[in-house]
């Protein structure tokens, strides 16, 4: 038998508390990892659902919409704010853009969108 302990009750004592408070900290550092774990695992359970439409807002007074999107369309700006079904079909009949990524007006079911006026040569 490999017996590589020290031979006198005194530092066999002094290991043993090495060892506890070792042991000790490695279960805090486990517990602490499983509780936050766990409250990770319930914000994902509670945390509320993404809009399904939003409008991209333009630059300017008035911030004017300046684009309708599905809810977590990745080709959005940052300046957005959530709509409702009714509301996104309004902005898309009175000529806000739809986005060509997530395309809101197909998934709104809307079949003909007014068409927008093309820039001018001039214009630029």
């Amino acid at each position: 038998m490999l017996d590589d302990l020290p031979p006198d009750l005194g530092r066999l004592h002094a290991l043993r508390t090495w060892h506890a408070m070792w042991l000790q900290r490695i279960d805090d550092k486990i517990a602490a990892l499983e509780k936050r774990d766990a409250e990770r695992e319930r914000g994902r359970q509670v945390r509320p659902a993404g809009p399904e439409w939003f409008v991209e807002l333009g630059i300017g007074d008035g911030r004017p919409p300046a684009e309708v999107h599905v809810g977590g369309c990745y080709a959005a700006g940052k300046r957005r704010r959530p709509v409702g079904r009714d509301e996104a079909r309004r902005l898309l009949a009175s000529g806000v853009r739809a986005c060509s990524h997530c395309r809101p007006d197909t998934a709104l079911d809307i079949l003909d969108l007014p068409a927008r006026p093309a820039l001018s040569a001039t214009a630029r």
